[in-house]
């Protein structure tokens, strides 16, 4: 293989093995201290390896992700079943979050028997959290073996797959205001949660060099120049049509149905071009400029100013970096994906389902629900990895996970929506309710002024929390009447006029 060409998974690889510190085991004979047996190597040990091995099997076939006892019996009433098995293990040990998984049947139960609608959006809330882990470890399993272009291709699209999902089943019920919500939580939670905390953590945890002295954590600029970019234009696109719906609807001509026309008809054209951008940038990142995102590139830039010995122990260091490690076929992982997908489907029905009654008795606005609660639910797994890899200063990984995942909201899923709420005959636009819009572009703003150094520090992690929990305090204490759209022009007009 070409040894100039980067592998885009390879991002996904650097992130498990980071946050793990695993590497890829094999279920050969090894040493006692994890060496392969040679030559030298005592046949009888100390006596300890024995008692050892008496355990092995039991612990390769409950524990190892990478080897399971029988898949490689030919027998196959023997080595389908391990087979079987083994994707199950490798399935539930990817993540610590895989714990909640026993909400997932309860979840449903809850749903199908009817349960208090409270208790049945509460479990479905905990159901869906490992099912989004195990929809990315499916995905990042069969990008793998995919190469870079259509491993990074299906990476961005079913990165946001949670949000996509249970959106989706909104907008099929109706639940505009829920979608739109939810679109802008993501990229708030992303870019103001998760990077907060990924700064805070990240800096408190390498706040000092071995002299004692403060220093800050770094990351590449063109990730923090092209993400403030693409954000402006997002809060742009947001913006305009929320502006021309104040414009029109202050006019006395036309009716309702005329002015609503109108910012449908500018919504859908702005989603396809947002579309066709988005797809530009993919071009963009995956094939003529993947080196500038690749993970490695901000620390092969400065090899050259390295001494030669250390220049050659770095180069030599990368190249003997192990290949990617994988659990399962890519035909297993689909046969995940698929599985995960449908339990997902179902979860986030009944979820949506009870948000009803959930604004109704606990007296939490949709747009509480939409801006914070969903996207915890398709991002919690993510997030959690994001702060881990920043404690271990690798803060390009982490900047990936929060940066990409906010793109992926912006320029894709948003306009898809709009674009399949045309096919399906509903409402959805891009006129997003006026506080939304304005704590979205507020965030924005922040946002590039915070990275656009391309340095990171706990204080400013501190300032990008602090302001979302300042928009999650403002949604949360507001009750749902006070954010409708025409309650919010009228006043604005009056105040105009």
């Amino acid at each position: 293989m070409d040894g100039n060409s980067v592998g885009l998974p390879s991002f996904h690889n650097q992130l498990r093995k980071t946050v793990t510190g695993l590497t890829t085991y094999s279920h050969g004979p090894h040493h006692e201290n994890g060496e392969l047996p040679d030559e030298r190597t005592s046949l009888l040990g100390n006596g300890s390896a024995v008692a050892g091995n008496r355990h092995s099997d039991t612990w390769e076939f409950f524990f190892n992700t990478q080897y399971t006892p029988g898949t490689d019996n030919p027998k196959p009433w023997v080595k389908y079943p391990a087979h079987s098995w083994h994707i199950t293990k490798a399935t539930l040990l990817s993540s610590p979050v895989n714990i909640l998984l026993v909400a997932v049947p309860i979840g449903i139960i809850a749903g199908q028997a009817g349960w208090d609608p409270v208790a049945v959006f509460v479990i479905n809330f905990f159901a869906i959290i490992p099912l989004a882990a195990v929809l990315s470890f499916a995905t990042e399993e069969i990008s793998a073996k995919l190469g870079e272009a259509l491993g990074g291709l299906l990476n961005a699209t079913f990165g946001n797959a949670v949000e996509l999902i249970v959106s989706i089943i909104a907008l099929r019920d109706k639940q505009i205001e829920v979608v739109k919500s939810s679109m802008i939580g993501s990229i708030l939670s992303n870019l103001l949660l998760v990077m907060g905390m990924c700064f805070f953590f990240g800096g408190i945890a390498n706040m000092r060099d071995g002299n004692g002295h403060g220093v800050e954590q770094t990351f590449q600029t063109i990730t923090a120049q092209t993400t403030a970019s693409l954000m402006t234009l997002s809060a742009a696109s947001m913006i305009l049509p929320g502006t021309l719906f104040m414009i029109i609807n202050d006019s006395d001509k036309g009716d309702d149905e005329e002015r609503n026309q109108i910012i449908l008809s500018l919504s859908r054209g702005t989603a396809i071009i947002l579309l066709l951008l988005y797809v530009l940038y993919l071009f963009f990142q995956l094939r003529t400029h993947h080196r500038l995102f690749s993970a490695e590139s901000g620390e092969s830039q400065d090899v050259s100013q390295l001494p030669p010995e250390a220049a050659a122990a770095n180069i030599q260091e990368h190249n003997e970096e192990p290949e990617e490690e994988t659990h399962m076929s890519p035909y297993s992982a689909g046969v995940v994906l698929v599985v995960t997908t449908v339990l997902v489907s179902i979860c986030a029905d009944y979820l949506v389902e009870s948000i009803d009654a959930l604004v109704e008795r606990a007296h939490i606005s949709r747009s509480f629900i939409g801006l914070i609660l969903i996207p915890i639910v398709g991002n919690a797994a993510e997030h959690v990895t994001a702060v881990v890899v920043a404690i271990k200063d690798k803060m390009d990984l982490a900047m990936g996970v929060a940066i990409g995942s906010s793109i992926q909201i912006a320029l894709f899923v948003t306009p898809f929506l709009v674009v399949l709420g045309w096919i399906m005959d509903r409402e959805m636009d891009l006129h997003f309710e006026t506080f939304e819009t304005v704590s979205f572009a507020l965030a924005v703003l922040v946002v590039i002024y915070t990275v656009q150094d391309g340095k990171s520090n706990y204080l400013e992690g501190a300032m990008l929390m602090a302001l979302y929990i300042i928009i999650a305090l403002a949604f949360f204490v507001t009750p749902s009447q006070y954010f409708n759209t025409d309650w919010v022009v009228g006043k604005l007009s009056n105040v105009v006029g």
